[in-house]
């Protein structure tokens, strides 16, 4: 039986393609069907090569901390939208961007904004849930012009980011620790003198000291304590500080710079200098501090979390809020003296709704897992 002219002109094609594609390790011989399954597999080889072999298409940012910083604005300014817009973060907001990268693929930047650490427990994991840890980054968004503030949501938005990392990476498998790991050591190669002293977490954490334009007409004492204390955390925990205000263009520029690095890959250098003088807006890159610089290199074996705040704190008092939190119960929504029938039933609403998104991200985290 002759075959229709059009078989032969796509069994002609396939040969060419072959040919073309890998002469060496292909044959162009053979029916239609197992040209054609060769040449699948060349083109599965093909783009698993590539994929191995440039930047990720899809990163997480991940934007927490004190309350009116200016998280929002930061957000608006980077997607080049009208700040006019910006409102009060209730709990946790999603945007995306989009841009074209090399080769022609799409890169999806996913940016999440916390908007208070207040009984933020769930609303922590939907980020690092739905998007996972491998390409999640951090800015922790502190008010500088609240000294009195800066330890209890520094304190708190590390913990909630620590935790949470924590319990995924009981539930990872040992291939992707060792991947965080190996990639946490590479932000911190500079700082091989003080790497068993670090406390790393396993995703670019980045220390934005907010309302610069306020917290430099503070007293030189004062900008020396907070200064030593944003350092020495960002150091412990493998990261990097940045000092920012909307008011100044150039601090303006850089912070939009870190953020288009770390979920675009460019800039490369979105740190143009080294700052650590705390009369000035500190700029420290990843692993390039040290205790040493810091100040504190005879007790550096020691550091933790816990000494850096009470150090603060004897210099710069700090508001006790464990005590505020022991007078309250532990979720306001659930005591009588609190209740308020219209607001109520909004809560339940937004709780059923939060509900039903952790379910969807457990199930296609199990999903995930089974068909990897």
């Amino acid at each position: 039986m002759r075959l229709p002219q059009f078989l032969y002109t796509i069994h002609g094609k396939l040969r060419s393609m072959l040919d073309k594609s890998n002469p060496s390790s292909l044959s162009a011989t053979g029916t239609i069907q197992e040209i054609a399954g060769r040449l699948a597999e060349e083109q599965e080889r093909l783009r698993q090569l590539e994929a191995s072999t440039t930047a990720p298409k899809e990163r997480t940012l991940f934007v927490l901390g004190s309350k009116c910083v200016g998280k929002s604005m930061a957000i608006n300014r980077f997607f080049d939208r009208d700040e006019q817009t910006t409102r009060p973060t209730m709990a946790l907001e999603y945007s995306y961007g989009r841009r074209m990268g090399s080769g022609r693929h799409a890169q999806v930047l996913n940016v999440w904004e916390l908007g208070s650490l207040d009984n933020a427990e769930q609303l922590l994991e939907v980020p690092m849930r739905t998007h996972g840890l491998q390409q999640m980054s951090a800015f922790i968004m502190i008010d500088l012009s609240q000294p009195q503030r800066v330890w209890a949501d520094l304190e708190c938005a590390y913990r909630g980011l620590r935790d949470t990392a924590s319990r995924m990476l009981q539930q990872a498998t040992p291939q992707l620790r060792e991947y965080l790991e190996r990639r946490s050591l590479e932000r911190v190669k500079h700082a091989q003198q003080d790497l068993n002293t670090l406390e790393l977490l396993p995703f670019p954490v980045v220390l934005v000291g907010g309302k610069y334009d306020i917290f430099m007409d503070f007293e030189p004492a004062l900008k020396k304590h907070m200064c030593r204390c944003l350092r020495s955390m960002a150091h412990l925990i493998g990261g990097a500080v940045l000092f920012y205000s909307h008011k100044l263009p150039k601090l303006s520029k850089v912070l939009r710079d870190t953020i288009s690095h770390l979920g675009f890959g460019s800039p490369i250098n979105p740190f143009r200098g080294h700052v650590t003088d705390y009369n000035e807006a500190l700029s420290i890159w990843f692993g390039t501090d040290s205790w040493a610089q810091i100040g504190i290199g005879e007790i550096a074996g020691r550091c933790s979390v816990e000494r850096i705040g009470a150090t603060l704190s004897v210099e710069v008092p700090q508001l006790q809020l464990e005590k505020q939190k022991q007078q309250l119960p532990q979720d306001p929504a659930k005591d009588a003296g609190f209740k308020e029938s219209i607001i109520d039933d909004m809560r339940a609403q937004k709780d059923e709704e939060l509900a039903a998104i952790l379910r969807d991200v457990n199930l296609r985290g199990k999903f995930e897992s089974v068909i990897s």
